[in-house]
């Protein structure tokens, strides 16, 4: 089994690219803090390559930013490379399947109404926000 879940803040804005397919790919990085501090106080944080494809990440490129806090589920991949002078390295980035995009309409400063709260493959767009339902009073209930 290959799952991660991790929630972060990016560390860069996103990078959209497109694949000679016409395929859409967007890249960014993620700052994970660590759960417990470090001898010194300080709490450590882990740094992440994020891969996301196709519609997701021309979401993620739309509508996330540096700083942006986010939510992802997917899975570890590896490649290796030779880097200029001849050694060999590896990297690894995780490949996201599902994000969520958590932070506040305040902290972005821009985010509109529209804004989807899921960017992953299952649900997008205008049905998911919050703040479409219709109040009702106690007394309408049917329990």
């Amino acid at each position: 089994m290959n799952k991660v879940m991790l929630i972060g803040n990016l560390t860069r804005d996103p990078e959209l690219v497109t694949t000679n397919s016409g395929i859409s790919l967007c890249k960014f990085g993620l700052a994970v803090q660590r759960r417990f501090s470090s001898n010194d106080g300080e709490k450590d944080v882990d740094f992440f390559n994020i891969v996301v494809w196709r519609g997701p990440a021309e979401n993620c490129y739309k509508y996330l930013k540096k700083g942006s806090k986010v939510g992802i589920m997917g899975s570890i991949q590896t490649r290796n490379y030779e880097s200029n002078d001849g050694t060999k390295k590896f990297a690894f980035d995780i490949v996201a399947e599902e994000i969520e995009f958590l932070s506040s309409k305040a902290a972005e400063g821009g985010m509109t109404a529209d804004m989807p709260v899921n960017a992953g493959s299952k649900t997008t767009g205008k049905s998911d926000v919050i703040n479409t339902f219709t109040p009702i009073d106690d007394n309408d209930l049917p329990f």
